[in-house]
């Protein structure tokens, strides 16, 4: 199902009539999927719909420009499109709205997503890239309104770097940076920051960016005259128009409805984007939406007669259809030939989606029936175990939670039985949950042989006689040998360029590999990180530069709801391992405290979040990442820029672990747990506390996402029944993550003599100077004491009371 790719107009009228006729049939077939799969909403068989219908004709006409190679980031209404390049079939459309989670059958996301979100394979089942020039690619959309945005930046920006820098060898990525990334928007979401933050930045940095704009004159039940000043982006956006004497962007505008100018334009578009690296916006007017927003509302309730029927007369599919009759290309008969043929197939696709769907649950019912019915014929429980098979077997259209309840709530009534039938259960739903269960929770992370679990340390070396150098340094020339091996590395963030970052951790580097690689940018944390998703979704291994953590807040809900879900959304089938790179901790004010991150542990689930507590460790996880597949945040130390480290003699070499704890000093009274800034604090309250007989164990956790997954820091607690996390964050934020982590997670509560206590800031951002920072923050001696009291309520004649 996928259109011809000629656009040449030196064809026989027999080419001509039949890629028409061919198009008409894919936009057929979208209609007819949307209107038949509204109905399996009201109908209970799938959970929610959101369609591509009154969008049929555009996306016609930019298919026929997409390239093997090219990218799109699109929102949920490009089903038209999909099936036109030959990435969605009926039976798929089906899969997806039933939330099949075979990804054989859903290839989308394997059930993770509502229907209407379109992804193709950029990795295969191992996790490795395919060759992305050798088909067509979608990245993985996102619902959150305009969140598509960022990303669409970094996928174009990847083909002006593959053209402008030298040294990349990327025979799976790119030609020459001849590939377009295509974006597509309602006219509501416009209105968003994420869009015009991306247009401008895509603006600034000419990158071949073609963004379509569907307006059909609505967002949800909201009129445009609520959402866009004039009622009208493209005309606001004027601004941008490029031209002779100034950069920008070309503007083009096209009603929804007219095939043969959409064509046009779309062709103009792609040759503009493509050979020049200008951005396009594509402001395609006059659509509709004849099923309305969604199934959770009917249009009739928000749209008045006179829009109604103005819709009916200026459907796309009824416009293009009066074309091909009226240019004689077709006639009416013939058309509706061709339309009840296309409800037969969807209907038929339908149905094959649904049984490939039902049929393994139906035989999972079936097996879940037997073992309940063997054991209520064991148990004197009889009758009320019966009446779980009954219920079971009345489900028509059973789900695998039917199944698993059924069966967990079985073995209630047979607690205090022994019987063949009750083993057998028990091993069923405990092999059952432990198959099913992956189905909708893989691939949060990086399950190949490049997951960043797997790199095993390598320790920095160092000569006898290494001079002590500020830790800067250290990142700087860790940083040089990195654009040195990895050609495809490359740098940008606010001052990370000319001035070498703030902190000077980039001197001299962007002189020395160029502006591109090295590079400056403006004032735009979410499209910072939507630049690094992009790249990395197309094989570069870019480093996102947030300036400070607190700025983080700016790109967090990209991070969260587009890079952190990535690998889980798809299945493991596409990958972004972009590393974050930012800095906190102990800065003194409300605004740059760097501390927040409680917040962050759990909204980027999926991202590794690293804390190294030096830049030699900094600059070690930044040198196992480039060796994984996996995204990550680095939280350098804000104050730890003019400590003094030694110079590594293997710099580029040497590797931090992930999720692997240091014990930085033994100890056989208290473990004391903690993480960047603070833990100096700790190594020096821990000095402090042997001079009164308290000899602490100190623990650097190093990695938060993920945390010590060798569950040392619970052996330590075997050794010295005591705990104390000690934390810069507010009061249950990350401390009690830790906390969490380590007492039910590694079960460390087993081994506690005392109450496990936690340490952190006051429940505030800190105040200014460094006063502020000693009364809102953990002080070395709110540490001493807070031990010290500890050890008091153990033995108050050895410890007696301080204060």
């Amino acid at each position: 199902m996928q259109t011809s790719p000629k656009t040449t107009t030196d064809i026989s009228f027999e080419e001509f009539q039949s890629e028409i006729l061919s198009d008409y049939k894919i936009a057929m077939t979208s209609r007819e999927c949307s209107l038949l799969g509204r109905r399996e909403v009201l109908t209970g068989k799938a959970k929610f719909g959101i369609f591509g219908d009154g969008k049929e004709v555009p996306q016609l006409a930019w298919a026929k420009v997409f390239q093997n190679g090219d990218f799109r980031s699109g929102y949920y209404r490009d089903q038209t499109f999909m099936m036109a390049i030959g990435e969605l079939s009926i039976q798929q459309f089906f899969a997806g709205l039933y939330g099949d989670a075979n990804i054989d059958n859903d290839p989308m996301s394997g059930g993770r997503q509502m229907g209407g979100h379109f992804g193709t394979h950029s990795l295969d089942d191992k996790g490795d890239w395919k060759n992305l020039l050798h088909q067509k690619n979608s990245s993985a959309d996102i619902s959150p309104t305009a969140g598509q945005m960022p990303r669409l930046l970094g996928l174009a920006q990847a083909s002006k770097i593959y053209r402008n820098v030298s040294g990349i060898h990327s025979p799976k990525f790119s030609e020459n940076g001849n590939e377009v990334a295509w974006g597509t928007i309602g006219n509501a979401s416009t209105s968003e920051g994420l869009f015009f933050e991306t247009i401008n930045a895509a603006g600034v940095l000419q990158v071949p960016m073609v963004v379509s704009v569907w307006d059909d004159e609505y967002g949800i039940s909201v009129h445009a005259k609520h959402q866009t000043t004039k009622e009208n982006i493209s005309e606001i956006l004027k601004g941008f128009q490029r031209d002779n004497d100034t950069k920008g962007y070309e503007i083009l505008k096209v009603k929804g409805w007219d095939y043969v100018e959409l064509v046009e334009t779309y062709q103009r578009a792609s040759k503009i984007a493509r050979e020049e690296h200008v951005p396009v916006l594509i402001h395609v007017v006059e659509l509709t939406q004849p099923q309305g927003h969604s199934t959770s509302g009917s249009h009739e309730r928000y749209k008045n007669k006179e829009r109604l029927d103005w819709e009916i007369e200026h459907d796309c599919l009824q416009k293009m259809r009066d074309w091909i009759i009226t240019h004689s290309i077709s006639t009416e008969i013939e058309l509706d030939a061709i339309d009840k043929n296309i409800k037969k197939q969807v209907r038929e696709g339908k149905k094959a989606a649904w049984e490939a769907y039902q049929n393994p649950i139906k035989e999972e019912q079936q097996e879940a029936i037997q073992l309940i019915t063997d054991l209520a014929n064991s148990s004197p429980n009889k009758v009320f175990i019966d009446y779980l098979v009954t219920e079971l077997s009345n489900a028509s259209d059973p789900i695998r939670k039917d199944i698993a309840s059924a069966v967990r709530k079985s073995l209630r009534y047979v607690i205090s039985e022994n019987s063949a039938a009750k083993d057998a259960a028990h091993q069923w739903i405990d092999t059952y949950l432990e198959r099913i269960q992956p189905k909708y929770s893989s691939h949060l992370y990086s399950q190949s042989k490049k997951s960043a679990l797997q790199i095993k340390e390598v320790k920095p070396t160092y000569d006898a006689s290494a001079d002590d150098v500020d830790g800067r340094l250290v990142l700087r020339d860790n940083f040089d040998v990195i654009f040195k091996k990895y050609p495809q590395a490359l740098i940008f963030g606010e001052d990370a360029g000319t001035i070498g970052d703030v902190n000077q951790g980039l001197e001299g580097l962007q002189e020395k590999y160029g502006e591109l690689r090295i590079a400056d940018v403006g004032i735009r944390e979410a499209t910072i990180m939507g630049q690094g998703i992009g790249m990395a979704m197309r094989g570069l291994r870019p480093i996102a530069e947030i300036q400070y953590l607190d700025y983080i807040l700016y790109a967090l809900q990209i991070m969260s709801d587009d890079l952190a879900t990535l690998h889980y959304r798809t299945h493991g089938r596409q990958k972004a391992p972009v590393i974050v790179r930012t800095r906190g901790h102990r800065l003194e004010g409300i605004w740059h405290s760097g501390s927040q991150l409680g917040g962050v542990l759990n909204l980027i689930r999926g991202i590794h979040v690293l804390v190294p507590r030096n830049m030699t460790k900094a600059a070690g996880f930044y040198n196992t990442l480039l060796e994984s597949d996996e995204p990550a945040l680095i939280i350098e130390c804000l104050n730890g820029y003019r400590l003094k480290e030694k110079l590594p003699t293997n710099l580029g070499e040497f590797k931090t672990p992930v999720g692997v704890i240091e014990t930085i000093k033994e100890g056989k009274d208290i473990t004391l747990v903690s993480y960047g800034s603070t833990l100096r604090l700790v190594e020096q309250a821990a000095k402090e506390l042997l001079q009164v007989g308290i000899d602490a164990e100190v623990i650097d956790v190093q990695s938060l996402l993920p945390l010590d997954v060798n569950h040392d820091i619970a052996k330590s607690v075997e050794k010295t029944s005591r705990l104390m996390v000690i934390d810069e964050d507010v009061p249950g934020g990350a401390s009690a993550y830790l906390l969490n982590a380590i007492l039910n997670t590694q079960n460390a509560y087993q081994y506690l003599d005392s109450q496990p206590k936690t340490l952190t800031a006051r429940p505030h951002r800190p105040a200014y100077g460094t006063d502020g920072d000693y009364f809102s923050k953990p002080s070395l001696e709110d540490i001493f004491e807070s031990v010290y009291a500890m050890m008091h309520e153990v033995s108050p004649s050895d410890y007696p009371k301080l204060r």
